[in-house]
């Protein structure tokens, strides 16, 4: 188990942080892959949770976006209380969502978070030409990263908004027809990640409009 010293901690949304720390010397991960993290405390050691790793495999240091949940006093509340110079604990790394062909990526929420580095990776390779994420979020305020995506994607960055409407981005929930209106070819990858419900949903749509099984990836 490899030890991570924080070198910034901050949050980007009202409850998601964006941790850095040191990378060991040898890690070894695709863009998309996760790990388990521990809190280096007292009575927080043996609590591991996966959390996704945002920073690309040749970055000098690591980098996590997380997000936190303040109603029950779990890992990610207790995350909040941590500072500079604070220590996690990196278990093994996995993870099933990781780079298979261009294509459409469809997020819920912090699901964004491993394609957050297949993102990265692809622009930083000048292969995101053909790339689209659709993102579903219930604010505006809860848009993870949103000045970054928008840079590598252009109009090719499509939200959608549960809870709020504006003039700047759809109103309701990605469904079957609101695929339809941003899919133009079905013969690519559609990468899938968010809550069980919504992954569940979103592929059965995709189905519906023909989307071959193999082109679809989620997480498992």
């Amino acid at each position: 188990m490899n030890t991570l010293e924080i070198k910034t901690i901050e949050k980007i949304t009202p409850d998601v942080l964006q941790i850095r720390t040191n990378k060991p010397e040898g890690l070894e991960f695709k863009p998309g892959q996760a790990t388990e993290l521990f809190i280096k405390k007292e009575n927080w050691e043996e609590q591991g949770r996966p959390f996704t790793f945002t920073s690309l495999p040749d970055d000098s240091d690591l980098e996590f976006v997380i997000k936190t949940y303040t109603s029950h006093d779990g890992v990610t509340d207790k995350l909040l209380d941590l500072k500079v110079g604070d220590e996690l604990l990196q278990n093994e790394i996995f993870g099933n969502i990781y780079f298979r062909g261009e294509g459409t990526f469809i997020a819920g929420g912090a699901g964004l978070t491993p394609l957050i580095a297949i993102l990265r990776d692809r622009q930083r390779n000048g292969g995101n030409e053909t790339n689209k994420l659709i993102f579903a979020n219930k604010t505006s305020k809860d848009i993870i990263l949103k000045e970054e995506l928008r840079e590598m994607l252009s109009d090719r960055f499509i939200n959608i908004l549960s809870d709020e409407k504006t003039e700047e981005f759809a109103y309701g929930h990605i469904d079957e027809s609101f695929l339809k209106q941003h899919i133009i070819n079905l013969n690519q990858k559609f990468y899938v990640c968010g809550p069980d419900p919504m992954i569940e949903s979103v592929v059965s749509d995709l189905k519906a409009l023909g989307v071959e099984d193999e082109n679809i990836i989620i997480e498992g």
